[in-house]
């Protein structure tokens, strides 16, 4: 390893706080970043499989990805202490060209973002063109998460909300008060009945399924949020038998690290072969829908690609607003 550097040519490692990410997170940027990304070719190597390492009531998850897109690769860490009930989320991005340590990003706030923006994404490429008739199944950031998203970039008819504690879903509805009239549900059928988009961000307690296929209208577009492990339940078998695809962000990891992928294959359901990427339903190399009257799911687990593609986006409008800290120090490339 030679031991010249290249240091003079590199501008500083930028970092951006939470507060930063806050002022900075657009959901438009976010869903436009993100079918920009997904729209261009990536294969596995490009996005490998999460690793995590495991201590005593301890562990450090790690996503890394390279962006086909906006010139950068990089990383999400997550330190996490279940037992203290404290994480701590780390974004890093590196320049493709000079491997520049370009921004170093509190990620607390990514994962809700990257969540409810790639939502938004499959959303607007499945469901009809026509104001929706939206139901949401959980009051939680997540649920909170999609809703607003998709009420940034489309027109809502209506929406209903169903949580199985009446003061939660009465909150829910609350906090969209004067930008959307979100109306609370007794129950999660009769929240889900007609509606044209059902957003799933909820567990119940013993992992039984909140959402049942019985319940889906005709055409309807289903999304997947909240059961990601495969001790997790979020929508029942016929869910996935009524869908005529199963759009997912990492296809793999849905079908057999999901306890919804998990249930449906010991049910004799043959998921792998309804089963599509989400870069291929953004690029046009699917076609999700044969008839209006399909049923289509979309199952995410998340994905790096997603936090990079969203950290990327957040490190430029940074840098053209100014936002962020840049670093007195940072690490140098070397030439090797």
């Amino acid at each position: 390893m030679s031991d010249i550097r290249q240091s003079d040519a590199l501008p500083s490692t930028l970092f951006l706080s939470d507060a930063d990410v806050a002022a900075l997170a657009e959901w438009p940027s976010a869903v436009s970043a993100l079918a920009d990304a997904y729209a261009k070719q990536t294969s596995d190597a490009m996005v490998p499989p999460r690793s995590m390492a495991r201590g005593d009531g301890i562990w450090l998850r790690s996503l890394t990805a390279i962006s086909p897109a906006g010139g950068h690769m990089g990383s999400k860490l997550i330190a996490a202490s279940p037992r203290a009930r404290r994480a701590s989320y780390l974004i890093s991005l590196f320049d493709q060209q000079t491997m520049g340590l370009a921004a170093l990003i509190d990620g607390n706030r990514v994962t809700g973002l990257r969540t409810a923006a790639t939502a938004t994404l499959a959303i607007d490429v499945l469901a009809a063109r026509r104001p929706l008739r939206v139901a949401v199944i959980g009051s939680g950031f997540e649920a909170r998460g999609a809703l607003d998203c998709l009420k940034a970039m489309r027109t809502l008819e209506s929406v209903h909300v169903f949580s199985p504690n009446p003061l939660s879903r009465e909150r829910f509805a609350q906090s969209f008060a004067g930008t959307l009239d979100v109306l609370p549900a007794d129950t999660p059928q009769s929240a889900v009945s007609g509606a044209d988009v059902v957003i799933c961000a909820a567990r119940s307690r013993d992992e039984s399924p909140v959402l049942r296929g019985a319940w889906l209208a005709s055409g309807a577009t289903v999304v997947s949020l909240g059961s990601t492990l495969p001790e997790q339940r979020e929508v029942d078998e016929e869910t996935i038998a009524r869908a005529a695809c199963v759009v997912a962000d990492v296809p793999d990891e849905v079908a057999h690290d999901t306890g919804d992928g998990i249930a449906a294959t010991r049910a004799g359901l043959t998921l792998d072969a309804k089963l599509v990427s989400l870069a291929a339903l953004v690029s046009g190399e699917t076609t999700p829908r044969r008839l209006e009257t399909d049923i289509v799911l979309y199952k995410s687990v998340g994905s790096a690609l997603q936090d990079v593609v969203i950290a990327e986006m957040l490190f430029a409008l940074a840098k053209a607003r100014g936002y962020g800290t840049p670093l007195p120090a940072s690490i140098v490339p070397v030439a090797k």
